[in-house]
């Protein structure tokens, strides 16, 4: 198959051609000398022509002329090889046929490999060479105007962010060192610069770096997968030693390519409680929802959205979204209209708690699969409206997968919360008993009948009602950070990355990977280790370049209503098992009798009907044992 050859390109297999003549002229004259070309002019002209002609047709089908001299590697390198090689075979089984090789000794074909090796990739990387500045004229360290920074991380990124220097002159930074996040590189080199030491002891090597009058101003974060937990004890460290933290752009964050200015940024709150991305099966996630029809419950919410987003990418054959906002989904069907204009999109209004709307949705829409991410999920609030927290998170859960097990979906996906174990609060009771529902259904799922898969995860970063938009908002209005007790701790995960594993978790329980999911089973995702909230507090104060209790004071407001000290991602009783899935655990489930359970809504559902508040909650207690609220919820409930 030829290659189309843009215009530059012409230049080069112009080049390449005259390369390839002069190799073969170059390989005849190293093994015979001159005078063998006097004697038989005719016959070594017409076989230069010959090798010219092939490499000519190699080098052009061979598509070497799409990459760029300036960045130029190891993959055109093999490119190149593998034309040479080609070439030089094709040439010299011609010359077989012709004459028999008679005249041309076969050492001639390997000096001639040799030399148009030569021939064609030395011009190319000594281009790169003049273009990257790599003679060592220049001193990167050396230039007093630039700013002093320190990389933390001794892999790709920071040998990139140290070539991208060199091809800048006016570049605003001279790296004085680096910091490796393992001791193995430690005395190495990278591009010239010295990896010093580990990240754990930055204060020992500023310290050195300052009495030799190279002292950093800048710690500069190169490597995406320092988890969490690192990035803040450097930030911690970082700010007692006056140096500001930043960070390199993420892949994800460029828009413009190569081209974009060569720019740090500051550390966000997501680098402080991240961790090192966990590897996904993403053909496994295709299978499952490409060329299907999926709905997404809660559509307009900050998990459905991303839910709706991240389904759109996989190609699905309809994607519908659902919610009781008009505004809301008009946001998310924008968005993915805007990012996915060929996929096909059906916008429903409804309320999950209306099971007739419901049916004729799915009626209409004929869902393959469905993910439930339809809840009232604020626990102050729900706390306060008990009623509405029970007829959405339960029976609009129980409304939801009736739908689906009537209308033959395959996979129905429910997605829960850590408050859903040993709840205290009535959103967590109402999430666990869905949990219930689900998990009792799914035992009883035979072939080709509908499963469910519940999954559950903690905190998600940036969600609506959650502590960090808080924490920002009371940044920007100049303080107090309101926590509501000094030992509360919280599980975090970005949105992207939860949405992610429920796409996986889905995978794993649909059969889509090497493991399965047991019936009746919970996925639980893996949180990594719970945060402080007055730890991220003071972090987000640094992080707005502020000093904690001196520039913003920090306010312990007491414990809220249905709130717990820390969270658990599975009951005592959930033996945990590991998957096939990085990141995703499995929670064998407890008993759970269907029966029990219907005769137990069918209670609830008249404790609701009737607006009997305290009942409720004596049945809901009923039906989820280890809910006990606390002392402040029991009166107001009374």
């Amino acid at each position: 198959m030829f290659h189309k050859i843009p215009a530059r390109g012409w230049f080069v297999f112009c080049h390449d051609i005259i390369m390839a003549a002069l190799s073969f002229i170059l390989s005849v004259y190293l093994r015979l000398d001159l005078w063998i070309l006097e004697y038989y002019s005719e016959e070594w002209l017409a076989a230069t022509l010959l090798f010219t002609a092939i490499a000519a047709i190699i080098f052009w089908a061979s598509g070497l002329y799409r990459g760029v001299w300036r960045y130029a590697s190891l993959n055109d390198l093999w490119a190149i090889v593998r034309a040479v090689s080609l070439a030089v075979v094709i040439f010299a089984f011609a010359m077989f046929i012709w004459v028999r090789l008679e005249p041309l000794p076969r050492s001639v074909l390997v000096i001639e490999w040799f030399a148009l090796m030569v021939l064609l990739g030395g011009p190319r990387f000594f281009y790169r060479l003049i273009k990257d500045r790599r003679f060592g004229l220049e001193n990167i360290n050396g230039d007093s105007e630039r700013i002093p920074v320190l990389l933390a991380g001794a892999g790709n990124g920071a040998e990139m962010f140290i070539r991208a220097l060199r091809q800048m002159p006016n570049a605003n930074y001279r790296v004085v060192g680096i910091l490796s996040e393992t001791s193995g590189r430690i005395g190495r080199e990278i591009h010239g610069v010295p990896v010093l030491d580990t990240l754990e002891n930055l204060e020992t090597v500023v310290s050195l770096l300052n009495q030799e009058h190279n002292g950093p101003l800048r710690l500069i974060l190169t490597s995406d997968d320092i988890d969490g937990t690192r990035v803040r004890a450097l930030l911690d460290s970082a700010t007692a030693l006056s140096l500001t933290l930043s960070r390199l752009p993420k892949i994800t964050d460029l828009k413009a390519g190569i081209s974009d200015k060569l720019e740090v940024k500051p550390i966000a709150v997501e680098d402080l409680l991240g961790r090192p991305q966990v590897p996904l099966d993403r053909l496994s996630m295709a299978r499952l929802i490409e060329g299907k029809r999926v709905l997404v419950t809660g559509a307009g919410g900050s998990i459905g959205a991303e839910l709706a987003r991240q389904v759109a990418a996989l190609s699905p054959e309809n994607l519908i979204l659902l919610d009781q906002s008009e505004y809301a989904l008009y946001r998310i069907d924008l968005k993915v209209s805007e990012a996915y204009p060929k996929i096909s999109r059906t916008i429903k209004i409804a309320d999950v708690r209306d099971l007739l709307r419901l049916e004729k949705v799915f009626a209409e829409t004929k869902p393959e699969i469905v993910f439930h991410a339809a809840a009232l999920k604020h626990v102050p609030i729900v706390e306060s409206n008990v009623l509405e927290g029970i007829l959405t998170n339960v029976f609009g859960t129980v409304n939801v997968a009736d739908a689906s097990r009537k209308h033959c979906v395959s996979h129905i996906v429910l997605i829960s919360t850590d408050k859903a174990v040993n709840p205290t609060s009535i959103m967590g009771a109402t999430k666990r008993l869905a949990e219930c529902y689900c998990q009792a259904r799914d035992r009883l799922a035979e072939t080709n009948s509908t499963r469910f898969i519940t999954v559950r995860f903690g905190n998600v970063l940036g969600s609506t009602g959650s502590v960090v938009p808080l924490f920002r908002r009371q940044l920007e209005q100049g303080g107090p950070l309101t926590i509501t007790h000094p030992d509360m701790s919280r599980f975090f995960m970005t949105i992207r990355e939860a949405v992610e594993l429920v796409l996986q978790a889905a995978a794993l329980g649909a059969g889509e990977t090497n493991g399965e999911v047991p019936l009746g089973n919970i996925c639980v995702l893996d949180m990594g280790d719970p945060v402080k909230i007055i730890d991220l507090a003071r972090q987000m104060i640094r992080l707005a370049g502020l000093r904690p209790y001196k520039d913003v004071d920090i306010k312990v407001v007491g414990l809220r209503p249905g709130e717990k000290l820390y969270e658990e991602i599975f009951h005592g009783s959930e033996s945990l098992v590991p998957t096939e899935c990085a990141g995703i655990l499995l929670a064998a489930p407890r008993a759970a009798d269907i029966n029990a359970i219907e005769r137990g809504l069918k209670r609830l559902r008249g404790n609701c009907n009737k607006t009997d508040q305290r009942d409720a909650i004596l049945t809901l207690r009923e039906l989820v044992p280890e809910y006990i609220g606390n002392d402040n919820d029991k009166k107001s409930h009374d």
